[in-house]
């Protein structure tokens, strides 16, 4: 949770922001913090490049998680997710979930007590399907392993 909190703030959305919002904050941003605005300052030019840097990453995030854009993806999450778990890891938080297909997933704000239940039911699939899946916010870390012809 804090990865979004501290992207929302590094960007300056809210929870509420639209993804077009999201989209022109950033480049509003990116125009005033360019690199190439700085060509003979080495000092500012390499503070906005790691400005920059920072800014790419927390709106591919944003916009990884955001409403409108598990929207669009909505078929290709369910498919995902009617397949069975292959693996899974936890940390601060954040579940990891690989799918049959290769896909993985990342789950955040899971709480200890869900992922107990979850790691402890001889159904993990079922579980999640039921607890995790529909109730967090999540993102698409990698995409499905292209079929083998």
């Amino acid at each position: 949770m804090k990865k979004i909190t501290d992207s929302r703030k590094l960007i300056g959305a809210t929870s509420a922001t639209t993804l077009k919002e999201l989209n022109t904050l950033y480049k509003g941003l990116m125009k005033t913090h360019h690199p190439d605005r700085f060509p003979h300052d080495e000092e500012k030019r390499e503070e906005a490049e790691g400005l920059s840097k920072h800014l790419i990453d927390a709106y591919k995030f944003l916009e990884s998680i955001h409403p409108e854009t598990h929207a669009s993806n909505a078929e290709d999450f369910e498919k995902t997710v009617a397949s069975t778990i292959t693996d899974w890891h936890y940390k601060s938080l954040t579940l990891h979930v690989t799918f049959g297909d290769g896909s993985t997933y990342e789950f955040y704000g899971v709480q200890p007590k869900t992922y107990n239940k979850f790691v402890n039911t001889d159904g993990n699939t079922r579980f999640a399907k039921r607890h995790i899946f529909g109730a967090f916010t999540h993102r698409k870390v990698t995409g499905a392993t292209p079929a083998q012809g």
